[in-house]
């Protein structure tokens, strides 16, 4: 193969495999951007509807005129000047009449004059209004090229005050508000049937299109079809105008800027993928197949195949002469990693060993403990039979711990996660206690714990029996008079466990290396050391530490944190 086509492919694996995730990365830009410019239509849409709210919410004040109204009925004198007076001061009501129950008119007056009555609300809602005092507002619609909508005031004695109220003001707003040279705001009815104004062009969409969007979920329009275009956009409800505000644009418009940012990516890419090819094509025809020969070798090696040699044949001068090293670099690299992997093994082993020896000492000086009451012959049937079964429980932790010695040697080469759970300490710091409770009666010590029956703890057991016996197993050793106890408890984020002695202490630098490897207080004691080295370990394999404080001759006192959950 050619060292252009193994160059090819190269470009393929570095040019053309990133343009995958630039590909996602790009139509996430564009959802996003897209998004953008709906909320942006969504905020305006949201703005004009808060306006129409306020007004509708400031009709009600302005309608304070009605009152007196209704005292003019009350006392039965006409209540034409104040309504007169009313259109004067509220230029954008145009209508103001007086009806019975019936709805037939008592009184109009309006701009253009004096009006006769006239039977013109309906006496079903002046019936419904009559039961439940309220202004009623009646939906917006379209009369003479002008936006209005009717209002409805219940006074006493079965009277009502009807109006027409003009929104040229609002009207002429929505006009002068724009999106670019497509987008636009309109009031729309919830049938779907849009108010638009007489300079507003009127876009080409189905009522039964709209009604359809008001009654969905989203306030959105990411496809809305009409005659000849495509819209976007969205919609906010005016509850009391009993229409929606729609701010539609053609959607070619508003995304326009991403289609032109699309353009310009794709030239880009496009320029970089021309210029790697003959960049590719220049750089296979000056160096040619010993360079790609070097390049698959280092590749197997990356990938743990020493075995691999390059063919020093096809090299010429420096290049022949960079082959022959590569191929003693890769034999001298086959023998120094079977000469680590050797070292590792064997250092492997004995630390496995050492673990194995340190930690079936403690367990079994409990056994011994046990024996030797039960060789006493001083004991009754009923001591016997529990003494026995502490027993059966040592010897099980026995074989257990042959196992958990390999788990932490792997844990501490962070190849094993401890299998947390939730634990009640009590009951597993009173089975602990049990086991080492011969060794410490027998050097007349006193071994306690101090556990809440609602403390739970989220650990590994089979782990978490390790580091509470170890840490248990150490006090009693070395603590030649006086107690031992184990106290539980937490926080907000952690569960502590505690485990206080009263034993020979540690001065402050022996705190700082007593979880080394190796590390003894007493160098003539029995063991390796590996203990506390291991415990800690396994406390930060679960996310928590394991720490000491100590004063020489006033005992030493363990403290193991936990989390709570999984961080």
């Amino acid at each position: 193969m050619s060292i252009f086509s193994k160059l090819f492919k190269l470009f393929i694996t570095v040019v053309l495999m990133p343009l995958i995730p630039m590909a996602l990365l790009l139509a996430y830009y564009q959802s996003r951007q897209k998004d953008n410019i709906l909320e942006t239509h969504y905020n305006l849409a949201e703005v004009v509807s808060s306006d129409i709210n306020h007004y509708a919410e400031d009709l009600n004040w302005r309608l304070s005129f009605a009152q007196d109204i209704q005292a003019l009925l009350e006392e039965k004198k006409d209540p034409l000047p104040a309504m007169k007076h009313a259109l004067e001061k509220y230029p954008d009501i145009n209508v103001l009449a007086v009806t019975d129950g019936t709805g037939k008119e008592l009184a109009r007056q309006s701009r253009e004059g004096l009006f006769p009555t006239d039977n013109h609300l309906s006496e079903q809602i002046l019936s419904e209004m009559a039961q439940a005092p309220r202004v009623y507002i009646a939906p917006l619609e379209t009369l003479q090229g002008t936006l209005e909508f009717e209002f409805i005031v219940p006074l006493k004695n079965g009277y009502f005050l009807y109006g027409i109220t003009e929104l040229s003001d609002l009207a002429d707003r929505l006009q002068q508000m724009r999106i670019g040279q497509t987008g636009q705001v309109f009031l729309v009815s919830t049938q779907g049937v849009l108010y638009n104004g007489p300079s507003q062009w009127a876009p080409q969409i189905e009522a039964e299109k709209l009604k359809k969007h008001f009654e969905g979920k989203s306030r959105l329009f990411k496809n809305l079809h009409g005659r000849g275009d495509t819209f976007v956009g969205a919609f906010s409800p005016a509850k009391p105008l009993g229409v929606n505000v729609v701010v539609l644009q053609v959607k070619e418009e508003a995304y326009r800027s991403l289609h032109f940012a699309n353009l310009i990516l794709m030239l880009f890419v496009l320029a970089i993928a021309v210029l790697a090819y003959y960049g590719a094509k220049t750089f296979a025809r000056s160096l040619g197949e010993p360079i790609a020969e070097l390049a698959q070798g280092a590749r197997e090696i990356s990938h743990g195949n020493f075995d691999y040699h390059v063919k020093e044949e096809i090299g010429w001068g420096e290049l022949q002469e960079l082959m022959i090293s590569f191929n003693k670099m890769t034999a001298d690299l086959k023998d120094y990693q079977a000469l680590q992997l050797k070292n590792q093994v064997s250092e492997m082993k004995e630390h496995i060993f050492r673990s194995v020896a340190h930690d079936l000492r403690a367990p079994l000086l409990g056994l011994q403990g046990y024996i030797y009451i039960l060789s006493s012959g001083k004991i009754n049937e009923e001591q016997r039979r529990e003494y026995l079964s502490r027993m059966e429980e040592a010897a099980k932790d026995l074989s257990a711990l042959l196992e958990d010695v390999l788990a932490v040697s792997r844990v501490e080469a962070g190849m094993t996660l401890p299998q947390r759970q939730r634990l009640q300490a009590r009951p597993l710091v009173a089975s602990l206690v049990n086991t080492q409770e011969p060794v410490a009666a027998e050097k007349g010590l006193k071994l306690s714990y101090d556990v809440a029956d609602t403390l739970s703890v989220y650990a590994d057991p089979k782990l978490l029996r390790r580091i509470i016996n170890n840490l248990l197993s150490n006090a009693v050793k070395f603590t030649a008079k006086g107690q031992v106890i184990i106290k539980a408890y937490e926080n907000e984020k952690n569960t502590f466990i505690e485990v206080k002695d009263s034993g020979i202490g540690l001065t402050e630098k022996q705190c700082k290396e007593i979880f080394e490897k190796y590390r003894q207080v007493d160098d003539a004691a029995e063991g390796y050391g590996l203990g506390l080295f291991i415990s800690r370990q396994l406390a930060r394999a679960h996310g928590g530490e394991l720490s000491v404080s100590s004063e020489p001759e006033r005992g030493s006192t363990f403290t193991l944190s936990l989390p709570k959950e999984d961080a």
